[in-house]
């Protein structure tokens, strides 16, 4: 597990199948272990009734091909001796003269486990249960196992719906088909009992509208369970009399799917991915409902593979540079339940405190630009006008023209009430006061702008019967990128549930589908503004010297390590190891090693700030609200 981060790479293959022709079909399958193999694959899924295929009907009652079936699972088994996989394979088994839909567990030579078809389909164009008997049958009504193993030319094998499959660093179980279409899918009760990787051996045939269907039923079952699922179904080849195949083929992981291979291709083909155990493992340890039940009857089959030589780096693996964006098409789904989150919480917070109006200081930047689009958005929810938010602008020593300009246009086109107040003469005669250089720009000079701007807020909303709205968001407060009482500290923090490159983001879209175009242009100009706390002074050409992502590192790369260090607490070698694959035209190893190394030593060391933090909505999967997600020691020692 240390070697490949948890990943586990696994293949759905759909082997070009030849009805009732076994011979062929063993052929087709040895190829396509081959190439598994080739490609690092740890376990290979098949068909449902891979070595005869599926529409072989009465044919089933021969005895020919009942014995051609179990010939050809024992020749692909010969075939993985001494070879780095497992096989699972579909064929007809006879048992106590009942015939049998069955998955057979193959590595290094050896059937290892056989898990018959539970659900038998037996309407419309289905009517297995004129040959076969289901997988329930093999049980007591204890739930023990009533023929617990099978003969065959190897030996005596489990047999039964009862098996899980335990390897070196997972586990895994099985269903069939219809299993997963059935009110209580099989795979339910194999997670809970431990089985973190689910294989289906299928044979589904297409009609309108079943595709769409199956794959959001795959991604649904697989978030429900916490498990990754691997599903491939039999192909063109099976397209016989009245029903057509098209080889469908699908790979998820707790609710997201991650590969699906393309349909009705008339030759083999296989789709390749790497599941994350890890990721798994993290979800139901924090699912206090996903407990183990004791009570049911599982047998542990342990199954030992010959270590492979090949790669197992997630390779096929992608992983987005923007965890916390929505996905291509979903775009006006997210955004608008992202402000419908932060404008409700606003709502309630403005109606339950009677306040007259709400209090937000104005920099030009984009953190107090989605403050205040939000603000304006409640304030036309609640049927207010909107003059009773009040913006504030307080210019200091590092305001640029740019940034003062936008806020006051941004402050007068959403038709706010305006408020100029700036602050240098307010802070020079405080740092005289205290008795510092004005010319040593150190943390001082720069913390004292933003407690007087603090100050000043606070005061108007006393004056005003109004709450501060704060605007440092969930980056922010994960590096600690905030001054402690200073813009660490309001009455409702509208955005700290929201990292920087989704703030980014909500302000693009929201130029681009709510407003007109004065207001779109200052918008978008605020996006294209460098990221900065503007508390050093400007360049000899009025320009922003002070750049956050210059200090601080790109918010890209602390956002993608936000995501996965709070949402899986994966290792800091892990999360390295994945920006280096996702960042890969971007930044070094080096580079992503060394802001690694930055974001933890800040994570660690400025907990305290976040320990007092003002209430604020949770938007996305994370929280760093000491009363929501995360709860950590403000003295806690950086784990190395």
């Amino acid at each position: 597990m240390n070697t490949n981060f948890g990943f586990v790479r696994v293949a759905a293959a759909v082997p070009q199948c030849h009805v009732a022709d076994v011979e062929a079909n063993v052929r087709e399958v040895k190829q396509q272990i081959s190439e598994a193999i080739e490609e690092g694959v740890e376990v290979i899924c098949f068909p449902e009734l891979t070595m005869t295929g599926y529409t072989c009907a009465d044919l089933f009652f021969t005895q020919q091909l009942q014995h051609n079936a179990l010939r050809g699972v024992e020749q692909v088994c010969e075939f993985t001796r001494g070879k780095s996989i497992i096989v699972l394979v579909g064929a007809p088994l006879k048992v106590d003269n009942n015939l049998y839909n069955c998955a057979f567990v193959i590595t290094d030579g050896e059937v290892v486990g056989v898990v018959p078809k539970v659900n038998l389909p037996n309407t419309g164009e289905f009517y297995e249960k004129r040959w076969f008997t289901s997988g329930r049958a093999v049980r007591e009504s204890s739930g023990a196992p009533r023929i617990p193993t099978v003969e065959l030319w190897c030996g005596d094998v489990p047999f039964g719906i009862d098996l899980l499959f335990l390897t070196r660093n997972y586990c895994f179980g099985i269903e069939v088909c219809e299993d997963l279409w059935s009110p209580l899918p099989p795979s339910t009760q194999l997670a809970i009992q431990g089985a973190e990787l689910i294989f289906n051996l299928s044979s589904s045939n297409c009609v309108t509208g079943k595709h769409a269907f199956r794959r959001q039923m795959l991604t649904q079952q697989s978030a429900r369970v916490h498990c990754g699922y691997v599903y491939a179904s039999s192909g063109v080849g099976e397209s016989t009399t009245d029903m057509v195949f098209s080889g469908s083929t699908y790979i998820t992981e707790n609710g997201d799917l991650l590969e699906m291979g393309d349909r009705f291709l008339r030759e083999s083909n296989m789709v390749i991915t790497e599941i994350d155990i890890e990721r798994l493992r993290t979800d139901r340890q924090r699912n206090t409902n996903f407990t183990k039940d004791q009570h049911g009857h599982y047998r542990h089959i342990n199954v030992a593979p010959i270590e492979s030589e090949a790669s197992t780096e997630p390779v096929h693996r992608h992983f987005s540079t923007t965890p916390f964006l929505p996905d291509k098409g979903e775009e006006d789904l997210y955004c608008s339940d992202v402000f419908a989150i932060q404008t409700n919480g606003l709502a309630r917070r403005w109606e339950h405190t009677h306040a007259q109006t709400i209090v937000v200081g104005i920099s030009g930047g984009l953190d107090s630009t989605l403050a205040l689009l939000v603000a304006v958005q409640t304030a036309d929810l609640l049927g207010y006008e909107r003059q009773r938010v009040l913006g504030v602008t307080m210019p200091g020593f590092g305001t640029s023209d740019r940034t003062y300009q936008n806020a006051m246009r941004l402050m007068e086109e959403l038709g706010v009430s305006m408020h100029e107040i700036p602050i240098r003469e307010v802070t020079t005669q405080h740092l005289q006061d205290i008795e510092h250089d004005m010319n040593i720009h150190d943390v001082t000079y720069e913390n004292a702008q933003a407690r007087v701007r603090t100050l000043i807020l606070m005061d108007l909303a006393n004056q005003y019967n109004g709450l501060v709205l704060g605007t440092g968001d969930l980056s922010e407060l994960a590096l600690g990128w905030a001054t402690y009482c200073g813009d660490h500290m309001s009455m409702y923090g509208i955005n700290a549930g929201i990292p920087k490159t989704l703030v980014r983001y909500l302000v693009r879209y929201a130029a681009a589908n709510f407003y007109s175009d004065d207001t779109r242009a200052t918008l978008l100009d605020i996006v294209d503004t460098p990221v900065s706390p503007e508390l050093l002074p400007t360049d000899e050409q009025g320009q922003i010297a002070q750049k956050t992502e210059d200090k601080v590192g790109p918010y890209e790369l602390h956002d993608f390590f936000i995501f996965y260090f709070l949402r899986y607490g994966f290792s800091r070698e892990k999360i390295a190891y994945m920006a280096s694959v996702a960042f890969e035209d971007q930044y070094t190893s080096e580079q992503i090693e060394h802001w690694l190394d930055v974001f933890m030593h800040r994570f660690y060391t400025q907990q305290f700030k976040r320990s007092c933090l003002p209430d604020g909505p949770k938007v996305c999967c994370v929280s760093l609200s000491p009363r929501g997600d995360w709860r950590m020691p403000s003295d806690v020692c950086e784990m190395k």
